[in-house]
């Protein structure tokens, strides 16, 4: 029993690390790319005379910029969950097959119970995601928890709302409810660590 617990709990950590370790090159380049547009948009005078300029003008914004930093990260996260939620999925006929799944750890495929973790995945990419939009945005979010819980879940919710529509239209991959669910569980969950964290640093 305590050898099947173990070996069940290295095989959810092993689905978990695989699912997110495989985006991040990826995300990290897609981000590098996405904060010169950035550049072009607000600084197009000092990004916008050639790419060399526009690398020392990235280089220089990274070093000096908070904001400029909270961005790049916000973008590196969320185009890791775009990466696994709609930029890597398989075309499916009905993308409403499985419209009430995905709530467990177990799915039963061609009649054999496998390990999934998708739920848990669920969960966790939201936490990184909710707490670095409300440490992006916490001039305008403020500082009360409450604020910080709503505005998390909200964001949260309609962030996967959105991916689920997306999945729907592109039929890339399935429509769930679990997973608006639990994406939102993520979101109030991040919400709570960034709120955590905030208050031992004041305190610090």
């Amino acid at each position: 029993m305590v050898k099947e617990s173990i070996d069940l709990l290295g095989n959810i950590l092993t689905n978990i690390l695989t699912a997110f370790y495989e985006p991040f090159g990826f995300s990290l380049l897609l981000s590098f790319i996405a904060m010169f547009f950035y550049l072009y948009a607000y600084e197009p005078t000092a990004a916008g005379r050639g790419w060399k300029n526009a690398i020392v003008t990235w280089y220089q914004k990274f070093k000096e910029s908070v904001f400029f930093r909270k961005l790049f990260l916000l973008a590196i996260v969320t185009s890791m969950i775009l990466f696994r939620t709609l930029l890597n999925r398989n075309l499916w006929l009905n993308p409403l097959s499985k419209v009430m799944g995905g709530w467990g750890i177990w799915a039963t495929v061609n009649g054999e119970r496998q390990l999934t973790t998708e739920c848990i995945e669920n969960v966790i990419m939201m936490v990184p995601f909710s707490a670095a939009v409300m440490w992006t945005f916490e001039e305008s979010i403020g500082n009360g928890w409450k604020k910080i819980l709503w505005h998390s879940g909200k964001i949260a919710f309609t962030f996967s709302v959105s991916i689920e529509m997306l999945q729907l239209l592109l039929r890339l991959g399935t429509f769930q409810l679990s997973d608006i669910f639990y994406n939102t569980v993520g979101g109030v969950l991040g919400g709570l660590m960034y709120y955590a964290v905030m208050k031992v640093r004041k305190r610090l």
